[in-house]
Order: C-alpha cells, then structure tokens, then sequence
C-alpha cells in the first residue's frame, strides 16, 4: 500500500515557492557517459528486484524551520522531512480516500469511531506505539487550545472545550479501551469527522510531564526527534541538513537504503547538483524545468498540484480564541476586487513559474472534488486594468492632489503595504516587485518589504502590524473542508476574516444532518461558498501550480501521484 505524504494529508501547511535558478553544466558529457554505463548496469539488476544499501541525498531549497515533529510542524520544508521518518495512523488513496494504516476503524453513524491499532509498532526509542499515545497527542493539542493550529482537528471531540477550559481531567470523547483499542465520540455526527480527526500519536515517552507550550522548543521536537516511520534521525544541523539512518524494526519491514541525508541546497545549485549526483531527490522550481529536462541521468515527475498561492488582506487579529475582524483599511470590497483585477495574472505565472500553472478565482485546487466551475463564479477576475480603476473610483480612490496616485476616500495619502517572505532567493522579490507594479499602473502607491522567511510566518501568525497585505500558499489536505483556514476560529485564518453566510456554510457542509451522505449535496454547499469568497475576496486567489520533481535514475520505484510520494521504506538504489 502506498503511503502519502504528510505533507499534503496531515491537514493544511504553509507553501513556500522555490527557488529560480539557471544552470548549465561543462561535465554534461563525462557525467551522462558515466551515467548510461551505471543505467545499463542498474537495467540489468533491477530485473532482480530491489537491492539494499546505499545513501539518497534528498535536497530542499527553503531552509526548514526545524519542527521536527508532526504534532507541531507548520511549514512544508520541516514536513518533507518528517514524511521521511515518520508514519500515520491510516493512509490515503489516490483518491484521496482514507484507507487503514497503523490503525483499522469501524462506525456505525459517523459520530462515535473504534480505532484498533496494529500490536508490535515501535517507536525509534524502542517503546511500543499504543493506543494512549494518541490520546496524549489529542490531549496535548487540547490543552493548548486555539492557538494550537490543529485545534480544529480536536475541538470537534466530544468533552475537548471542556477539557481545554480545565473543567475536566481527560477529553471525555476519548476512551481508551484496551492498549490497542480506543473509541472517539464527536459532539456531533458529520460527514468528515474521520478525515478531519488529527491521526498523530505522540510518544509519552519523550513528553509526558513537560508543558504542552512548550514542546515545540524542546530538543525532543528540534534536534532529537522520534518517529514511527522507516528512517531515524541520527543528526540535526539546524537550518542546514538532516541525517537519518534506516530503522530496522519498521513495522513493514525493514527499509532498502541504508542512509539519506536531507540537505538545504542554494537553488541556483539545483541543476548543477543533480547533474554530477550530489543530489538524487528534489522538488524543484517550474522554472528549472527546461534545464532539467535536459539531464540524461534525471527523471522529472509533474502532477496536479493540491496547494494554491494568495494575497491576503489583515482585516482583524486573533484574540486567543477567535477572529475578529476590526482593520479598517482594506475592508472596501471595491478595493479589494480592483487589486485582483490589475493583475495579468497569467503573465506572471508564465514570467515566474514557466506557465506550469494557471490563474485560479477560489480558494480551492482544481484536483479537489468540491473546486466550482469557473462558469459557476460571479466574477472572472482577468487581468482588467480599467475595471480596477472603475472600482476604485466607485470605491472613493481618487487622485486628489495630482501626484500620480490615489488617495482614500478621506482624501489622505494610500499606500498598499505589501510584504513577502524572503530566503535569499532573488526571484521572490521580482515576482513581489511585479504585483506591486501593476497596483501602481492602476494609480495605488505600493511599498514592497521583503521578510526572513521564518521571522514573516511568525509576524503573520502574530498580527503584526507591520504587515498589512501579504502573500502565501496553502496545500489543501485530503478533506478539503476550508473551514481550518476560513472559519472563525481559525488560527491560520490569517486575514481574520470573519463571515456568518461562510461560517454557516462551511459547518452546514460537514453536517450530517443537513447533507447526510450525499456528496453532490454537500459540494453545492461548497461551491455556494467558493461564490461568496470570490465575490467577497478577502484574500486574492492567484495562481495553481503543478508540482515537479527531479528523481536521479538510480534511484528506484519512486512513485508520485497527487497527494505525493510512495513510502521512502519502498524506494531503493541500484548499487
């Protein structure tokens, strides 16, 4: 069976973009020569099957921020490398369909579930895996409470509120029946509550009796992290690479490569590494593409992308438990539509990302099964210079005083504030300078700041004040219920937009009550939602991006689809 990755199944993660690079290569022609000889070879062998031993040199171009752990992580670096050594508790499809993994589970009325675990699971510290090591994860994040991002994966628990308001020892919806059995019961019968129930164990272990807030700092989660899945992490250099060493006592099986090592990788090296074999993996930037395709010792893999790029507004901040949306400057509709609307948004995916994309009107990727129709959508924001200026007209932003650029209604100088995660790479801010472009070719004065990648997501999730309009990428998960990023009392609702005609939709959507099992019904409601948020456009939808992928040849049975990769414990390497 395969396994998929965390990245895109565990539930919402920050999309960063890679790097631009441009690389030729002088030892094309010694390389590849080596390159058919050793293909040749490794042809022959791989008749009989997969070999074992070796090292994989896995490269990613955005530094990780060092969450080694999947009950904390939040960004899609440090999830690539949990992917590698660590595993979940049921696994998906190609469809997207939840199918068992470590744990089976049966229901009678999609409110109260029975999980039985597989008996004989080890952690890398050698404890077995059980049952109560769910329910210290499920209890850990409900400790913490709102400001835990997964909170919305345990509030819908029966007893979690109350266990979080102190009021009770343990989430009553959580019973531990045996050290192999554990039944959750929702507050409420919905259609997702399994796809959207947080599946991630924490070992006891190495966290009981240290406090929920701060686990994520400890060396357990930084530099010394412990998974279940086919490699463990041996070393951590912070920000720079990864080792990790094959676990033997996998509970599939013991895994055929003997080591990888996962290393950050400047992404103007990206050719040039996998040309002379330095790098045997990567994800890779559809800019690189033209230049990869020309490596005889490298296969490239595209598939349909499940993450999306934005431009979000700070209409409010986050007030511990929930949102509230109380920023006056960007809270005209008009204004916001006339920003969208001076974007040649297809100019810009072909400028940046080697037209391996396309301009998107919602919040959703096409590849989901609850995407509208761009025909069902209220507006076709293409790129209208004239309708952006009509708009702001309308809106009241005039040029009053002859500069070139419009003021507020007020009649005071409007600048738009536009801030964007900066890792070194030199394309980011091109790719930021153009959106601020096409603002000021409409009449709207616009200022660019550039962020440390990790300071940024830090500042956003804060609501610092320094930033005000602001870009970033979601990768959907398996369900695709926006409500984790949409909904009031979402952390990573990071406009905190607030909506009663989008909460309701959202929650009558995940209603079992109100749309029982019927899919058609409940992607109405969807695609019903998907209208009110282009219309409403609190965040500007940008642009759907296939995802590529750089496999050296000699490495085998990598396999992507599009929810990711196969288990790492199936690859091997020719030797």
């Amino acid at each position: 069976m395969k396994r998929r990755s965390l990245l895109w199944l565990t539930t919402l993660v920050l999309v960063l973009s890679m790097f631009l690079a441009a690389c030729g290569g002088d030892k094309k022609t010694a390389t590849n020569t080596k390159n058919n000889n050793e293909d040749k070879k490794g042809s022959e062998q791989a008749d009989s099957g997969p070999q074992d031993g070796g090292t994989l040199t896995y490269a990613m171009e955005s530094e990780f921020k060092g969450l080694l752990n999947v009950n904390f992580y939040d960004s899609s670096s440090d999830a690539e490398i949990i992917g590698l050594f660590d595993d979940t508790l049921i696994d998906y499809d190609e469809n997207l369909k939840p199918q068992p993994n470590i744990a089976d589970w049966k229901t009678d009325d999609n409110k109260v579930y029975t999980f039985t675990f597989q008996k004989g699971v080890k952690w890398q510290n050698g404890e077995e895996l059980k049952v109560q090591d769910w329910q210290f994860a499920l209890e850990t994040i409900a400790k913490i409470g709102p400001e835990h991002p997964r909170w919305t994966n345990v509030n819908t628990i029966e007893g979690a509120t109350a266990f979080n308001e102190g009021k009770a020892d343990h989430i009553s919806g959580v019973e531990v029946v045996d050290d192999y059995t554990i039944k959750i019961t929702f507050d409420k019968a919905r259609v997702n509550n399994l796809e959207n129930l947080w599946t991630y164990p924490l070992s006891r272990k190495e966290f009981e009796g240290m406090d929920p807030k701060k686990m994520a700092e400890s060396e357990q989660v930084r530099t010394k992290p412990v998974g279940l899945g086919p490699y463990k992490v041996t070393k951590v250099i912070p920000g720079e690479s990864v080792e990790l060493t094959r676990f033997d006592d996998y509970w599939k099986g013991k895994p055929h490569i003997e080591k990888i090592i996962v290393k950050v990788i400047d992404g103007s090296l990206t050719v040039g590494e996998l040309q002379n074999g330095g790098v045997d993996m990567t994800a890779f930037h559809p800019t690189l593409l033209p230049e990869i395709e020309k490596l005889d010792n490298v296969r490239v893999e595209k598939v349909p992308g499940l993450s999306y790029y934005y431009i979000g507004f700070k209409l409010g901040h986050f007030d511990g438990k929930k949102n509230v949306m109380d920023l006056p400057k960007y809270q005209n509709k008009k204004l916001r539509q006339a920003m969208l609307y001076a974007i040649n948004r297809d100019e810009w995916v072909k400028a940046f990302f080697s037209g391996l994309g396309s301009p998107i009107n919602r919040p959703v990727p096409t590849s989901h099964w609850i995407a509208a129709d761009n025909k069902d959508l209220p507006n076709d924001y293409k790129y209208d210079p004239e309708k952006a200026k009509q708009l702001l007209d309308e809106a009241g932003y005039k040029d009053v005083d002859g500069d070139g650029f419009r003021e507020d209604p007020d009649g005071k100088k409007f600048v738009v504030n536009f801030a964007h995660y900066d890792t070194g790479n030199p394309t980011y801010e091109a790719r930021a300078k153009a959106m601020t472009q096409y603002w000021e070719e409409v009449g709207l004065k616009s200022k660019l700041t550039m962020t440390d990648v990790n300071l940024y997501y830090d500042q956003l999730e804060k609501d610092d004040p320094s930033i005000e309009v602001f870009y970033g990428g979601w990768g959907t998960g398996a369900d695709p219920d926006p409500l984790p990023l949409w909904g009031k009392e979402a952390v990573w609702n990071y406009p905190r937009w607030v909506n009663d005609d989008s909460e309701k939709l959202l929650k009558d959507a995940v209603d079992i009550s109100v749309v029982g099992t019927d899919q058609e019904k409940r992607k109405q409601l969807y695609v019903d939602w998907q209208k009110l948020f282009n219309e409403e456009v609190p965040a500007l939808p940008i642009a759907e991006l296939y995802d590529v992928y750089a496999v050296s040849k000699r490495v085998q049975d990598v396999k992507y689809d599009v929810s990711g990769s196969n288990s790492p414990a199936e690859w091997w390497i020719k030797q």
